[in-house]
């Protein structure tokens, strides 16, 4: 398919929409429910996706998982299919059970970047109410056949989830879910990228917000909160096997000053303290922030200084 095409097919980004259900009740801070039309987006159609991950591919921004994962597994994935499979026969067999793929950080691809901004361009005016200077928009989209599942974890940034194809169930925790995820397993992953302590229980299930989630239907959550997806069989046909979502991420600073916080709390542990978590205390968190971009840039520098020689060391984004 020639470039000219697809640059077409990206200017009717503006032919779709996404909406929250509840406009006046929405906040960055909530888990909340939405809807979209971009399913219909031929840039998200198959035969796209297959084209987008050729192109990720050489820059290892896809992702693989092996067989018998569960959302209790940790969340490992490989930049290589566990089989030996190329990105052809990956897409050819892709409604085989079991069959999964990530495309990591879809905004390289400039049509994608577009579509992105588009996306959250429909949204904009109700995320600037609370959050203002969104930065750094990411897509990540995961392609799977029932029985499938994206494990438990946390991520850096607020998340607009949308479901493009098939069905799923999406089960999303309240970011300040302490008996989920403790304050310092948080820490951990925004500091050190270590989802070590951030596992599932079975009694944590009842506390999640539950959503049964089908083309056009999305959900939105504020960054670290815990959330894992399930894709059963029951509603796979022949020709019709494949289930296909995307998260659209961003920063800001909030999220920005929510890590900065997160860093100086982590040294404030170390020393035997029980810091306060971020949002918890406006008047601690203005001393903190600043604190806790300094140990950032100076725990980032010193790592670098060690991977020396390594291929280098680059902090993780949304880190401090």
């Amino acid at each position: 398919m020639g470039a000219s095409h697809i640059d077409k097919m990206s200017l009717m980004s503006s032919d779709c929409r996404m909406w929250v259900d509840d406009p006046g009740g929405f906040s960055t801070g909530r888990v909340g429910r939405l809807h979209h039309d971009y399913h219909r987006h031929p840039l998200f159609q198959l035969p796209e996706l297959e084209a987008l991950a050729k192109e990720l591919a050489p820059l290892k921004q896809c992702r693989f998982v092996r067989p018998g994962m569960t959302q209790a597994s940790a969340f490992a994935h490989d930049s290589v299919p566990p089989d030996g499979r190329n990105i052809e026969e990956v897409f050819r067999r892709i409604e085989e059970p079991g069959s999964w793929i990530a495309l990591y950080d879809v905004e390289v691809i400039p049509r994608y970047k577009e579509l992105l901004d588009n996306i959250l361009g429909n949204v904009r005016e109700i995320i600037e109410r609370e959050q203002r200077g969104m930065f750094h928009v990411t897509g990540f989209i995961f392609i799977s056949a029932p029985p499938s599942v994206t494990p438990f974890h946390i991520d850096r940034e607020n998340n607009f989830w949308l479901m493009l194809h098939g069905r799923k169930v999406l089960n999303v925790w309240d970011h300040g879910d302490r008996t989920v995820v403790p304050l310092d397993a948080v820490e951990d992953f925004i500091v050190a990228h270590s989802l070590r302590r951030v596992r599932l229980k079975d009694e944590y299930r009842a506390r999640s917000h539950e959503f049964d989630v089908r083309a056009g239907d999305g959900v939105y959550f504020p960054s670290t909160s815990p959330h894992m997806t399930r894709s059963d069989p029951e509603w796979a046909s022949p020709g019709d096997r494949v289930a296909i979502s995307i998260g659209v991420n961003f920063y800001t600073p909030v999220t920005r000053r929510a890590a900065q916080v997160h860093q100086i709390n982590r040294v404030l542990r170390k020393c035997g303290l029980s810091p306060s978590g971020p949002g918890e205390s406006a008047a601690l968190d203005a001393i903190k922030a600043p604190l806790g971009k300094i140990t950032g840039i100076a725990r980032s520098s010193l790592t670098r200084i060690v991977h020396k020689g390594m291929g280098g060391y680059k902090a993780p984004t949304g880190s401090f």
